[in-house]
């Protein structure tokens, strides 16, 4: 489920459509968390998909660590991709903003760390040097996502949450647990689907 203080809106001829914030969304806060509603399809299941279900599962759907198509039924399936993305995906099924995300800016996700299968170009980004996603992008820059997580969840405790309910109570004790510094934080890269041809190292 994507956070409430959003929407859908045009963002320009070349992106399309995209998520923005209503108000101003602060560092910290959990910006969408895995609900019932979201569906799960496994690669089997994708496969035996007719068109157009095979298509739309390609283009909206992210993969988990263990392969599975994740469709999400609200708002998320449109948050679009950045190199300096908004909001980073955490090990524990939800995301979290990496900086204070302001009223009219949009929610954005690398998709580097989402398991893509395939590379592909993306709309050049001012003082970035990345212009493809590509399937191995989380074992290259887990280690600066990481970085940018741990400083979000300083903030956790200091923010309001409308999505922590979504939670289930292990996971919102151990999200309290690292805010506070008392448990040291999964790294992204348990998010990282090792079946689609990906060597597992990192740089």
């Amino acid at each position: 489920m994507i956070h409430p203080h959003t929407e859908v809106r045009f963002i320009s001829d070349e992106i399309g459509y995209g998520v923005v914030a209503t108000q101003l969304i602060p560092k910290g806060t959990i910006t969408w968390a895995l609900d019932k509603f979201d569906r799960i399809f496994s690669p089997k299941e994708m496969e035996e998909m007719e068109e157009p279900y095979h298509t739309i599962l390609d283009v909206y759907s992210y993969r988990n660590n263990k392969g599975h198509f994740i469709l999400c039924w609200d708002n998320s399936r449109f948050v679009n991709h950045s190199f300096n993305s908004s909001c980073i995906s955490t090990a524990y099924e939800f995301e979290i903003a990496v900086r204070d995300i302001l009223p009219g800016e949009q929610l954005t996700d690398d998709y580097g760390y989402l398991n893509v299968s395939e590379p592909f170009d993306c709309v050049p980004e001012k003082g970035c040097t990345r212009t493809r996603v590509m399937p191995d992008d989380i074992l290259n820059n887990h280690k600066i996502w990481d970085e940018k997580l741990i400083s979000a969840f300083q903030n956790f405790l200091n923010v309001e949450q409308p999505l922590a309910n979504l939670l289930d109570k292990e996971t919102l004790q151990k999200a309290h647990s690292i805010a506070k510094g008392e448990t040291k934080m999964d790294s992204i890269l348990t998010c990282h689907y090792y079946g689609n041809g990906v060597e597992k190292h990192s740089k």
